[in-house]
């Protein structure tokens, strides 16, 4: 070979080289796997049927009604408490704003009971979610609808309400006699709202 072409061969094996080195690709072995995660929160759906749970009229002191209502937990994921929130209004017959709240202080909850968390079926007073008390003092609480204050090994539920479950609850409300006129409380309407607010479950490891 030619002292030309040897000089050629040098420089293309050089050239060749330094391509490998920039830029030239190299056969190697690879595996791969993916891993993926998804975070789905659930809902909280409580309704409570009737909604209209009393409608009376024409109510004198001593009157009384019992009725009944369920709360269920519509959502997916279950509720550990049901607040009870009272908000009332006082009227005239007429619409026009009472000028007093005295009418509250005079409807009175006997009790509210929830079956379904009773201890054996009992109605004692610590089975009461209110026991006794006016809608003029309930304003001021916010009692659990669904809790037993009283532990029993027997009740497979002490408290909460599990997802697709329902508590059917009595209450009954009273106009009191306090034994003297009252004629102040004559052609009034109070109105009354009762929210039962769900709250979830406690977090943990899942």
């Amino acid at each position: 070979m030619s002292i030309k072409k040897k000089l050629g061969a040098a420089a293309a094996t050089g050239v060749l080289g330094l391509a490998l080195l920039s830029g030239g690709t190299f056969a190697f072995f690879s595996a791969q796997a993916e891993a993926t995660s998804t975070f789905a929160t659930g809902t909280l759906d409580l309704s409570v049927n009737p909604t209209t749970i009393v409608n009376l009229k024409n109510m004198v002191p001593g009157d009384f009604t019992t009725k009944t209502f369920n709360l269920k937990n519509n959502g997916t994921v279950d509720i550990s408490k049901v607040l009870l929130k009272t908000e009332f209004t006082v009227t005239n017959n007429d619409g026009t704003p009472a000028n007093s709240d005295e009418l509250a202080k005079y409807i009175r909850v006997n009790f509210l009971f929830n079956q379904d968390k009773a201890i054996l079926g009992t109605w004692l007073p610590e089975d009461q979610v209110v026991y006794q008390t006016t809608l003029y003092d309930l304003q001021n609480m916010t009692p659990d609808a669904v809790e037993n204050k009283v532990f029993h090994e027997h009740l497979e539920e002490i408290s909460g309400l599990k997802k697709g479950d329902k508590d059917k609850l009595f209450v009954q409300f009273q106009f009191v006699d306090n034994g003297e006129n009252q004629n102040q409380l004559q052609g009034q309407t109070l109105n009354l709202k009762w929210t039962f607010e769900g709250l979830q479950r406690e977090g943990m490891e899942r």
